[in-house]
């Protein structure tokens, strides 16, 4: 059975950023905080979204995100995970991101393309 796909994408500023660590096994990772405000309409309302969300980039990307400028909004792409293997809190594992001029430009290209 094919399971669903574990994607969360998200416009988001870097609040907090921790200095590259490493596993045991070598793997570079960066912890950060990101925050997000939006305000969707839900049931034809505009709702005012603000939070705070635990993220981290492990591997390649790592190095990247450890000089993206504090403060900055940037569109993240990942997925969602556990914190621990047995804990209920969730972090967003970063697997791209893009300054959002750039993301904005990259969808429109990529819409048009379907049209």
């Amino acid at each position: 059975m094919d399971q669903p796909n574990n994607v969360f994408q998200l416009v988001a500023v870097v609040a907090e950023r921790e200095v590259i660590r490493y596993t045991p096994a070598g793997i570079p990772i960066v912890s950060a905080i990101l925050q997000h405000r939006s305000e969707p309409i839900e049931a034809g309302i505009k709702r005012l979204i603000e939070f705070e969300i635990a993220a981290l980039a492990v591997g390649e990307i790592s190095g990247r995100f450890s000089k993206a400028q504090l403060g900055e909004t940037f569109w993240f792409t990942g997925f969602m995970a556990r914190k621990s293997r047995n804990g209920r809190s969730l972090v967003f594992h970063i697997t791209d991101f893009a300054a959002t001029a750039i993301a904005d430009e990259s969808i429109s290209q990529n819409l048009k393309s379907k049209i």
